[in-house]
């Protein structure tokens, strides 16, 4: 029985081992001989760059690294380093004196007074101290007429504050640290961010500039160099911003 069910095999093998044979053929020879033989046509796999892989190429690009001394008849790369470093030096600073749980008097200095001659920061108008941990004071004795315009401001600010006016003194009772308060705080955080960020952008386009302009006489290979080393360094520095903001937030919120 076995002897006779592999004579029937046999043609078939022959069959497919010819190089002659289209793969399509194969399964009507199979089920003449074999009805009761199921074949499956062929499948076919594409396979898919995914994303963990596409992030790893990614990150393995190549990074630019010029030698300043090389470039400096061109543009100053450690001085637009120094200026992109003083931004984000200025943030911590900001951060430091603004944005602490504690109030101090630098809490109110981001505010913007308007007058009839103009914007200006409340502590150029008036002389702002804590008198104690729930009251700020602030002294508009040397703008009198700017007054009333400051106490506005104060009671239009996101800090929910609530002045009172006695003469040119400005009286501002330090609002409970609640949920709320935090989050105002962390709102303040992320405009200075986005103010940092625009001014590292303000440094990077000053310098792509200022390499323009010596196109002549240099190599269109050192030009791009030197745009793709200004780039990384705006991109890094932005980076930092970013993780300052998220430390501060997370100080903020607790």
């Amino acid at each position: 029985m076995a002897s006779s069910r592999l004579g029937l095999l046999r043609p078939l093998l022959c069959y497919i081992r010819s190089p002659v044979v289209s793969s399509a053929r194969v399964p009507s020879l199979t089920q003449h001989l074999c009805p009761h033989v199921v074949v499956s046509p062929p499948c076919y796999a594409r396979h898919y760059a995914t994303k963990k892989s596409k992030a790893k190429a990614k990150s393995q690009t190549a990074k630019v690294s010029i030698n300043a001394a090389l470039v400096e008849d061109i543009i100053s790369l450690d001085e637009v380093k120094e200026d992109m470093a003083a931004v984000l030096a200025t943030l911590k600073d900001d951060f430091s004196r603004n944005l602490g749980i504690r109030t101090s008097p630098g809490a109110l200095d981001h505010i913007t007074v308007s007058t009839k001659d103009g914007k200006f920061p409340l502590n150029q108008l008036g002389q702002i101290s804590m008198k104690s941990p729930q009251l700020i004071i602030i002294n508009m004795a040397s703008y009198p007429e700017a007054t009333a315009a400051a106490t506005r401001a104060l009671q239009e600010s996101s800090m929910k504050l609530n002045p009172e006016v006695e003469g040119t003194i400005i009286r501002v009772p330090v609002p409970k640290v609640t949920r709320e308060h935090r989050e105002n705080l962390v709102k303040l955080a992320k405009q200075f961010s986005n103010k940092a960020k625009e001014s590292v952008r303000r440094v990077r386009s000053n310098a792509l500039a200022q390499v323009k302009k010596s196109k002549e006489g240099v190599s269109e290979d050192t030009i791009r160099l030197i745009e793709k080393q200004v780039q990384q360094m705006a991109d890094g520095f932005a980076a930092d911003i970013d993780k300052q903001l998220a430390s501060k937030t997370k100080e903020l919120l607790g």
